[in-house]
């Protein structure tokens, strides 16, 4: 299955986002109470690909996060809002990521929708230090092995959940896509396997790669914004400690998300007084087409080559 089964697979990953996106425009232009109702609702895009990809067209999947918008701030509309309460099952990332739409999901939850946290059920970390410390972290499809058992468990709630879907396809659908991410964690794994172990040191805008760094080795230096959410502001104390910690590990590159402004990295870098390239990453959302990081098997190995080429040039 080298590369993903190709261009084809690629292609049909983008046509289905670009579907979903139709669809979210449908639900917010439609004013009758009867319309937008029923199917899947994602909250994010990047649970939306996968969730897309699983179904194989067995029911509507609507995904209500824009690309290269922020998960932790993102909104939804009224009509939106009101989608939520009328689908069959709703599919969120949780842990407190979609920090602008769990109210809604919560009101979806309470109307009587079935709701899935997924995050909560691939064995989270915990933050290890910032403002977050101790929290679990919502983060883990940076690490491809829980993304895997991620689409097994949402594979078995669609088939639960909504009656009228082929379970069985649901099912071969759920397969094909856990082997082909197992397929990408392999090739990632072989391609980090290039960075000397004493240059996997991570520094990035904020704590998001705490499971890249778990599975692949890599040790997090620390994030210019101490926290697990774009939505912190660091101190000058903040950029002035992490700017030891960068002279005395003598990184290379630091790492922002492509959806947030690198200005605190540079001030961050400024501070340190040493010249480190900024490097920029699909870490939180997937790119709008031909952005580089349209699914997510293209974000994962996206970041695997920016991250390589920064830690080892």
């Amino acid at each position: 299955m080298t590369g993903m089964r190709g261009n084809g697979l690629r292609s049909r990953r983008i046509a289905a986002i670009a579907v979903a996106t139709v669809l979210v425009s449908m639900v917010t232009a439609c004013g009758s109470d009867d319309d937008g109702g029923g199917g899947i609702v994602v909250t994010t895009n990047v649970l939306g690909d996968v969730v897309t990809d699983l179904v194989q067209g067995e029911a509507d999947v609507t995904v209500l996060m824009q690309p290269d918008a922020n998960p932790h701030s993102f909104g939804v509309s009224a009509r939106e809002a009101a989608a939520l309460e009328r689908a069959d099952l709703v599919i969120y990332n949780g842990l407190g990521l979609e920090e602008g739409v769990l109210h809604h999901v919560e009101a979806a939850a309470q109307a009587g929708v079935p709701t899935f946290e997924v995050a909560a059920h691939v064995d989270p970390i915990a933050y290890g230090d910032g403002e977050s410390a101790g929290n679990l972290d919502p983060h883990f499809w940076t690490d491809p092995v829980r993304m895997s058992v991620a689409v097994e468990l949402i594979g078995e709630r669609i088939a639960a959940e909504l009656s009228g879907v082929d379970a069985d396809r649901i099912a071969r659908g759920t397969a094909e896509l856990k082997a082909e991410i197992d397929d990408l964690h392999e090739r990632v794994e072989a391609q980090f396997a290039v960075i000397p172990l004493d240059r996997r040191k991570l520094i990035t805008n904020h704590h998001v790669f705490g499971y890249l760094a778990q599975r692949y080795d890599f040790t997090v230096i620390g994030a210019v914004i101490p926290s697990g959410t774009t939505l912190a502001s660091p101190s000058a104390a903040d950029l002035k400690s992490l700017a030891d910690a960068v002279t005395q590990a003598g990184v290379p590159a630091v790492f922002a998300d492509s959806s947030q402004p690198d200005r605190l990295v540079r001030a961050m870098a400024e501070e340190a007084g040493v010249h480190i390239e900024v490097i920029s990453l699909h870490s939180e959302s997937l790119s709008e087409p031909g952005g580089g990081a349209e699914t997510y098997a293209a974000m994962v190995q996206s970041n695997a080559d920016a991250i390589t080429r920064g830690l080892t040039e």
